[in-house]
């Protein structure tokens, strides 16, 4: 028998970006965890929360974000799929790019994969094409994986955490 090699063995997570900047966004995203939980799909990890100013406007209401480390056997799209059905159940609504929203989950990092779909009138590109320049996404990203590396650039999350250093931090805490 072949043993298979360890990086072969070493589960393939998936994370996920869930953020809420109206109404009680706390509950907001815990509601959502429980409706991923609820879809079958297993949460690893979750960080703490970050509230952050909304971007571009930052007149709009401050954002509570998280990033969840999951496990799922959903391929890309069923999960794409299925985190607009809790979007819709927590209630969002259609609006305008970046106004506020109940609930946002993007897909950070599909098990390490580089991958562009199409769903509709949805693209979908693993990873995340701007998740590098969002501290909000990174910072919450380094306190559950210190070790994750950009699939595609191959940049490791403390690298890319040095390029946010010259910024002002001011803008995001743990809440």
């Amino acid at each position: 028998m072949i043993r298979q090699d360890i990086l072969e063995r070493q589960a393939k997570y998936t994370y996920l970006s869930i953020g809420s900047n109206l109404g009680n966004k706390l509950s907001n995203i815990k509601k959502t965890n429980n409706l991923l939980i609820m879809n079958g799909i297993s949460i690893e990890d979750c960080s703490s929360f970050y509230e952050s100013p909304s971007w571009p406007n930052k007149k709009f209401p401050h954002f509570f974000n998280v990033i969840i480390k999951i496990k799922t056997e959903l391929s890309l799209i069923d999960l794409f799929r299925t985190i607009k059905r809790i979007e819709k159940k927590i209630g969002r609504k259609k609006s305008l790019r970046n106004h506020p929203r109940l609930c946002d989950i993007d897909i950070i990092d599909y098990k390490g994969l580089c991958l562009n779909k199409s769903l509709n009138n949805h693209k979908i590109i693993t990873p995340h094409p701007r998740m590098h320049n969002r501290n909000f996404v990174i910072f919450p990203l380094f306190e559950i994986n210190k070790t994750w590396i950009h699939p595609k650039t191959k940049v490791s999350i403390y690298n890319i955490i040095n390029q946010f250093r010259s910024m002002d931090f001011s803008d995001i805490r743990i809440v």
